[in-house]
């Protein structure tokens, strides 16, 4: 029997738990950029951060973690997904005591930064494994991804709650020390659940990673400086504009290399490049609607930070029910190209009906109805674009195109909240009267040009998305 047909016949026994586990280390990942955000004015008081400076509590851990995916996934593919994948947890354990442990702003800064290079290995390597897992089903391999879709939803939503309760009931350093111990649970389970992986032929290209790894690092820390600074000042034009020029070297690197970091053949894989076009689009919608209807609930509505963690929680269990129920289903009825145009257009309708929210808004008539239409769209749209984004790559690279989805997600988000951001300032600060009613004004022009990229992102999809026939997908090459 060929060793295609085998793979197809003989499915791992324990793909289910290994997904389980895989799914809950993203759920770590993802809830580490999360998690602490409850907790930054105790670490302010605590460790004396100034007001400008605690930002770095969040970008130390965003700017590694988005620069260095790409590495990740080419070390995954060399040297082994299981391997890299604990090493990443490794990273991330180590690194978490250290910054619960701090005593000052450069201990925190450098260990919330050694986290990310740590879950920039993670992000790749786990989710190179679920491809591996269920490539020879598309049905399960569609459950796969929703499951984690979901875990990546649940750690950003659910992070703020814990958060929150950790901060209250123990101290801020909690919210770090947690990841000790279930990151050495992780660590112990994985042997037995995770197949060890080959190792690979190949060199690293260390000019294409060092170039595209700072290009990213430079970018990012240009969009999260614009944040603070503006478009216009020289702390975000500067690594913008070095960080644009160092992408395009980067690009001509991979032009003339043998064994270049990304091939750019990988674009020719069908709809990998349409695919990671949509997730920038939708994490540049999503994650922003999140963030503005968080402050939204407090600075507006004055809910208790607590209250307004809880008020987003229907969100994660929304998009589960969602994900799991619905998603999977559709997309095996109508395709990627339709089930990705539905859900951007209903995301896109639930920021417009966002943008209408008033200084006396009700929770459940102006907050709940929207959050509801922007899980069922959210969910729609990520399932097909996270398979167009990588389902289709061979085994070989499979690291590759996790990395590639990871960073474009992560830009994507990064980009969005920046950009809406300036827009929800400056048309707060144009607006005369009642600093409520301005803040508010503000809010509404965000949620609405973040519906706006919603809809463009239903353009993509209907433009350059490819639904393959239904059926079994192609098992990797052996």
């Amino acid at each position: 029997m060929s060793t295609r047909s085998q793979m197809i016949s003989q499915p791992n026994p324990k793909r289910w738990q290994a997904l389980a586990l895989l799914c809950f280390a993203n759920f770590l990942v993802m809830m580490d950029t999360a998690i602490i955000q409850v907790a930054l004015p105790s670490i302010k008081e605590s460790l004396g951060y100034t007001k400008a400076n605690l930002q770095w509590v969040m970008n130390a851990f965003l700017i590694l973690f988005g620069g260095l995916l790409l590495l990740g996934g080419r070390l995954s593919d060399l040297f082994g997904h299981r391997r890299v994948f604990m090493l990443g947890v490794s990273i991330l354990t180590v690194a978490s005591l250290f910054a619960g442990l701090a005593w000052n702003e450069m201990s925190l800064n450098i260990s919330r930064a050694i986290q990310g290079a740590g879950s920039a290995l993670i992000a790749p390597a786990a989710l190179s494994i679920i491809m591996l897992l269920f490539s020879a089903d598309k049905k399960e391999m569609g459950k796969a991804l929703a499951f984690w879709g979901l875990s990546g939803a649940a750690g950003g939503s659910l992070g703020i709650v814990l958060g929150g309760v950790l901060t209250q009931l123990l101290s801020w350093r909690w919210t770090l020390l947690f990841y000790v111990p279930v990151g050495i649970l992780v660590l112990i389970l994985s042997p037995k659940l995770l197949e060890k992986g080959k190792r690979r032929n190949g060199r690293i290209d260390f000019a294409g990673a060092i170039s595209v790894t700072a290009a990213l690092i430079l970018i990012v820390y240009g969009i999260v400086t614009a944040e603070h600074s503006g478009w216009q000042a020289l702390s975000t034009v500067l690594p913008l504009t070095i960080g644009a020029i160092l992408f395009i070297v980067f690009i001509l690197i991979q032009v003339f290399r043998n064994e270049p970091l990304v091939p750019l053949s990988i674009f020719r894989t069908p709809n990998l490049a349409a695919g990671n076009v949509s997730l920038i689009l939708l994490s540049a919608s999503w994650f922003p609607l999140v963030y503005f209807l968080i402050l939204y609930l407090q600075q507006v509505l004055k809910f208790e930070p607590f209250m307004a963690a809880m008020g987003m929680l229907p969100a994660p269990v929304l998009m589960a029910i969602f994900m799991i129920v619905l998603a999977e289903k559709v997309m095996s009825k109508f395709g990627m190209k339709v089930t990705m145009f539905i859900g951007f257009i209903i995301l896109g309708i639930s920021g417009v009906i966002l943008s209408g929210n008033t200084v006396d808004g009700n929770y459940w008539s102006d907050v709940f109805i929207a959050l509801l239409l922007a899980a069922l769209g959210n969910a729609l749209a990520y399932l097909p674009a996270t398979t167009a984004a990588v389902s289709e790559a061979k085994s070989e690279e499979s690291g590759l195109a996790s990395g590639l989805y990871n960073t474009t997600y992560q830009v994507g988000s990064a980009v969005g909240l920046a950009i809406l951001v300036s827009i929800a300032a400056s048309t707060a600060s144009a607006t005369a009267g009642n600093p409520l009613v301005a803040l508010n004004e503000g809010y509404q022009q965000a949620f609405l040009w973040g519906g706006m990229v919603a809809f463009l992102g239903a353009i993509v999809a209907l433009l350059f998305i490819r639904s393959p026939k239904q059926g079994r997908a192609k098992a990797p090459k052996s």
